[in-house]
């Protein structure tokens, strides 16, 4: 079972400029005192943008991955459905020639404030460059 079916999020809408994601709140992904898990959060901002980057990777030769997450948490979530958001910014290229995507993101609940907002960096490298772990040669895409 992968990450993202383990947590229960869902991914009601995507595409390679924007990717909506769900997750309900459960006592799985509270901390201690009721509240949700900021990890949570990230974990479903990330799920998006992921999904997000797969739309711009040819999976036969390339992989996506996550590498860099700047979000700022406003307020605790409690009850209800995580709503995240992942809209693409832009594209760069790296000085070692892998693709750079920057993904703005946001988590809200279901009164529509925002939870956690940010921006999430995914790379795509070659798959020659994961060769050697198995576990990584041989991952299936996302739930496109």
């Amino acid at each position: 079972m992968d990450f993202n079916k383990l947590l229960g999020i869902t991914f009601p809408e995507a595409s390679a400029t924007f990717v909506r994601a769900e997750l309900p709140i459960t006592d799985a992904i509270r901390q201690p005192y009721g509240f949700v898990h900021g990890g949570a959060t990230l974990t479903l901002l990330e799920a998006a943008a992921s999904l997000g980057a797969e739309f711009h990777t040819d999976l036969s030769r390339e992989l996506p991955f996550g590498v860099n997450v700047n979000v700022t948490h406003r307020k605790s979530g409690v009850d209800g459905t995580l709503h995240g958001e992942a809209a693409f910014d832009r594209e760069e290229t790296s000085s070692k020639g892998y693709r750079k995507l920057f993904w703005n993101v946001c988590a809200r609940d279901d009164g529509g404030d925002v939870i956690s907002e940010g921006v999430i960096l995914c790379v795509v490298v070659p798959q020659r460059v994961t060769i050697d772990n198995p576990h990584l040669s041989t991952a299936p895409a996302l739930s496109r």
